[in-house]
């Protein structure tokens, strides 16, 4: 038994995905974040995937971003944040909790061609914009963490 007095049997297992949370500085408009949509539900997330063996989880987060949207750049190693959401399982028909840890991706370029072009549209937004398009709550709370966090500067 846990500490709650649950059975741990009971929980549900999370299962693990890497994400990106791309981002550039505009010099005119500071601090952008692009969301990318689902294929199927046209919901606003970030690029993510599974993990993919032999790759560390930050690298598997910037092959999300360029296969998702077509983003080259300077992916953190350490993550920037987790949340929980619930995956859905198109073949299963059935959604699961997953787990996602997501690394900052400061976007140095998009390639104008990328295996996902025609099937996502992206954005580049405001944090503002982020927050009010992003469909998950935990990663509108990531975001606003993230911006807060630019925005005191290092330390």
């Amino acid at each position: 038994m846990s500490s709650s007095g649950k059975s741990l049997s009971s929980v549900p297992a999370l299962r693990q995905q890497y994400g990106a949370l791309p981002y550039r500085l505009d010099a005119e408009q500071g601090l952008q974040i692009m969301l990318i949509t689902s294929r199927t539900t046209r919901r606003w997330i970030i690029p993510k995937g599974w993990p993919i063996k032999g790759m560390k989880p930050s690298e598997t987060a910037a092959r999300e971003a360029y296969e998702e949207a077509g983003l080259e750049g300077e992916v953190s190693r350490k993550a920037v944040g987790v949340y929980v959401y619930n995956k859905r399982l198109e073949l299963e028909d059935r959604t699961v909790p997953c787990e996602m840890r997501v690394f900052a991706l400061q976007v140095l370029r998009q390639r104008k061609n990328w295996p996902e072009r025609l099937q996502r549209d992206c954005q580049w937004l405001s944090p503002a914009q982020a927050l009010a398009l992003a469909a998950d709550e935990g990663l509108r709370e990531l975001i606003a963490r993230f911006a807060d966090r630019f925005e005191a500067g290092p330390g």
